[in-house]
């Protein structure tokens, strides 16, 4: 089945122009104009979406609050973001509300192909990336209040259904894989949004902020997901023993 690309762009000529050449590469194609109408789509009943090229300035409802509204419900879509401004802040803002990529207009056909594979042949939604010399996977644990089956996403805390969204579970299965250790952003960023390069993004500070509040019984004062001042992040299962 060929994967469904969904292409959210209010100038007719340019996203009838990428959907034509999308088509060409063997891709099908929605092509809508409006957020509102992208939301709607992908939450129809239809075929499942692979992959969203969002324009930033649309009518009325903005790609920043599109991207957003997909990420809080708990989608982990690949979103390759376009836009005319390309100042560095309107990049960090689309990488903040879970943009995957951003690319700049005007850009060369060939740029948004590569990267609309890339992202394809690199984001499954949902599942880690595969690895050559895989070791054996967390896909349950244990810790304080929490009990998450990181298979079934059931979670529940003291006991009751707790809900977490994808992206949420899939960066605390990064540290329930990486206890005790030392983490930096660059590496979250790495390995859990898989985005390369010096990105600067609020995204990790914003998404360790909504993990404390899931895990940990006073986030004011975390004791499973630690800050370590100029260098990362680190995760403690146990709790120290208060002395």
């Amino acid at each position: 089945m060929r994967q469904h690309i969904l292409v959210v762009e209010d100038e007719k000529h340019l996203g009838v122009g990428i959907k034509y050449n999308l088509e060409a590469e063997g891709f099908r194609v929605t092509l809508v104009e409006d957020g509102p109408t992208a939301l709607r789509v992908l939450g129809g009943s239809g075929d499942a979406v692979d992959l969203i090229v969002l324009d930033l300035m649309l009518p009325g409802m903005s790609g920043y609050a599109v991207c957003e509204t997909i990420r809080e419900g708990g989608s982990d879509i690949p979103i390759l973001m376009l836009s005319a401004r390309t100042l560095a802040e309107d990049r960090s803002r689309g990488f903040d509300v879970g943009a995957n990529q951003y690319l700049a207009k005007p850009f060369e056909l060939v740029e948004l192909l590569s990267r609309i594979k890339n992202l394809l042949s690199n984001s499954r939604v949902g599942e880690p990336k595969s690895d050559p010399t895989p070791q054996p996977a967390v896909r349950r644990t244990e810790f304080g209040e929490m009990t998450v089956d990181f298979d079934t996403h059931e979670v529940t805390k003291a006991g009751e259904p707790f809900r977490m969204t994808p992206k949420e579970l899939r960066l605390l299965h990064y540290f329930v894989e990486h206890p005790n250790r030392v983490i930096s952003r660059q590496e979250l960023l790495r390995e859990v949004w898989e985005l390369t390069g010096n990105v600067q993004t609020r995204a990790v500070d914003q998404f360790i902020a909504r993990l404390r509040k899931a895990i940990e019984c006073n986030p004011a004062e975390p004791v499973h997901l630690l800050t370590i001042r100029d260098a990362g992040y680190r995760f403690l299962p146990e709790a120290p023993k208060q002395t």
